[in-house]
């Protein structure tokens, strides 16, 4: 599908940057793993566009520092829904 890494890497950049998703839903985006995109990201990218690669960095460490509480988010409406079904 992606005849160049390189390509690939950069519009996996350009799309968390315009959208400031996470490497899951990238990964779901283009069709490749979690694995994939984060070291598209992180490492080749790095190598070919140093500027892209510090911006994408900040998207990914904003997303580190959110994680636990769109954890405790989804696990709170989790039990919503399951008592709101049992209500009724």
């Amino acid at each position: 599908m992606w005849d160049n890494i390189l390509e690939r890497a950069v519009a996996e950049a350009k799309y968390m940057l315009e959208t400031g998703c996470t490497v899951r839903a990238c990964a779901a985006k283009f069709g490749v793993s979690k694995s994939t995109v984060h070291k598209d990201v992180t490492e080749r990218l790095q190598q070919h566009d140093q500027a892209l690669s510090e911006q994408v960095r900040g998207v990914l460490s904003v997303n580190l520092r959110e994680r636990h509480i769109r954890g405790g988010n989804a696990t709170r409406c989790k039990y919503c829904k399951k008592r709101c079904r049992c209500e009724k």
